[in-house]
């Protein structure tokens, strides 16, 4: 009691309204949501690409699915601000739907990746149907029911506490990711496909027990407020309000750029260390939990910067800059066979991608405007996913094409080694983050004058899940 609040994380963030009880029950969507995100975008594509021989580019592309579902997110919380409802509630619908249709994909998807991998008796492209749909579902539920609950933590909190406990929840996220990571290196240790089944069902029962201990007796029914009589916006106006306001097309452009950047990578770092530096199922799932810790770490060092009230355009591009030699640092782990070389640039890769994020979504704050801040925040989503689904999908079709050159021997004796295909991958990326840190570069210059800070500090909390 004697140390503060200020050496104890989110010890200020429970209050009269919204205890810390409350709270921790609360988070426990976000915990679901990190443990999804861990099954689909770690251990699964390096199962898939190692154990089941599914090419890359097609794993990449179900991978980058769940993804493209992500820029509506504005229209789900658009739409959960103004739900008509008998029941009087505007949060849980969407929650609830949401879990089950993620529930939906989870039960799917075991299924359909062993019919996938062309070892059973129906065709392959049965498979194919089925974990398209499965990640389809598994994306636009995990998305739906993120956004509500976000939302809904925001109407439960006080106006002055909110930024602290999203912040929080968004920590509970990261937790999640690493929590899981570790606990599914440890289950598919020694894998076989009744393992694999067996995990993918028991993250769907956990992520269903987790969303309804969640969401159950938080949101208050106000019958008034989801009244079909009540007059509700058109989605349209505000967007033509937000346009015509103005922005960066630049900074948009530096989003894409950086994003897509940190984005090729996350279909092939699993499968680059199975297949490059042997690394067993296990070791290269635990690679996500490095991610995770990287990624809080660049959140925690761009939260204390920018209250500070550094230049936000200056955070991203010291995550560029930390990107390039994380890269390099996974370029050069094949060469010299080092695991540990290959872990610290896994680790980089989300400091740097931390730092971008953070930056980035700061500056997208300050151009606001009218109060818009939702769908100027939406409009950085927007363009931060869908550029993240195309880096992923890029990036595993770039390694396949590669490889394949490779493997043939059409780009000469000195390139046919099994890496040839990743490394050209991660240089488009060291490419592709100099291109960003070019966009940036004036923004630098001008920020200060051309976009004033928000009145709000920088906190992990403006980051929208």
């Amino acid at each position: 009691m004697r140390i503060g609040t200020r050496f104890l994380p989110f010890a200020d963030a429970a209050t009269t309204e919204l205890p810390l009880g409350r709270l921790l029950r609360l988070s426990l969507f976000q915990v679901s949501t990190g443990i999804s995100i861990v099954l689909l975008n770690g251990t699964l594509n390096r199962v898939m690409i190692v154990e089941l021989g599914v090419s890359t580019l097609l794993v990449s592309l179900m991978v980058s699915i769940p993804l493209v579902f992500a820029p509506f997110r504005v229209l789900i919380g658009f739409k959960s601000d103004n739900h008509r409802s008998v029941l009087g509630w505007r949060r849980v619908p969407y929650i609830w739907m949401g879990t089950l249709i993620q529930f939906g994909g989870f039960a799917i998807l075991p299924f359909a990746l062993l019919v996938l991998s062309g070892t059973g008796e129906y065709p392959a492209v049965y498979g194919q149907f089925g974990a398209a749909l499965a990640f389809l579902l598994i994306g636009a539920g995990m998305h739906t029911a993120q956004t509500a609950g976000l939302a809904l933590a925001t109407d439960l909190a006080p106006e002055d506490a909110r930024p602290r406990v999203v912040a929080f929840l968004y920590v509970m996220l990261l937790f999640g990711m690493a929590g899981s990571a570790l606990i599914f290196s440890e289950l598919l240790r020694n894998f076989d496909e009744i393992r694999l089944i067996q995990v993918i069902q028991g993250v769907a029962v956990t992520q269903l027990l987790l969303n309804i201990a969640a969401l159950w007796k938080q949101e208050a029914r106000n019958p008034a407020l989801t009244s079909a009589a009540r007059e509700r916006p058109e989605f349209q106006h505000s967007w033509a309000r937000f346009r015509n306001a103005g922005g960066s097309v630049r900074v948009l452009v530096a989003v894409a750029l950086g994003t897509s950047a940190f984005s090729m990578q996350d279909i092939l770092l699993e499968p680059y260390g199975a297949e490059i530096l042997r690394l067993t199922v296990g070791q290269t799932t635990a690679l996500t939990a490095f991610f995770a810790l990287g990624t809080l770490a660049g959140f925690g060092l761009a939260a204390r910067t920018l209250g500070r009230n550094a230049d936000p355009y200056r955070i991203a591009g010291f995550g560029a800059v930390a990107g390039v030699f994380a890269f390099a640092a996974v370029i050069f782990a094949a060469p010299f066979g080092s695991v540990l070389l290959f872990r610290i640039g896994t680790a980089l890769i989300g400091f740097g991608g931390g730092l971008f994020a953070a930056g980035t979504l700061t500056a997208a704050m300050a151009l606001a405007r009218d109060g818009e801040s939702g769908l100027a925040l939406g409009t950085w989503g927007a363009v931060q996913a869908t550029a993240a689904g195309g880096g992923i999908a890029l990036g595993g079709g770039i390694r396949d094409a590669v490889a394949s050159l490779a493997s043939s021997g059409a780009l000469g004796r000195a390139l046919t080694d099994p890496s040839t295909g990743y490394s050209v991958v991660y240089h488009i990326e060291i490419a592709l983050l100099f291109a960003t840190l070019v966009a940036i570069g004036p923004l630098v210059r001008s920020s200060r004058a051309s976009f004033p800070q928000p009145s709000t500090k920088f906190g992990l909390a403006e980051f929208p899940g």
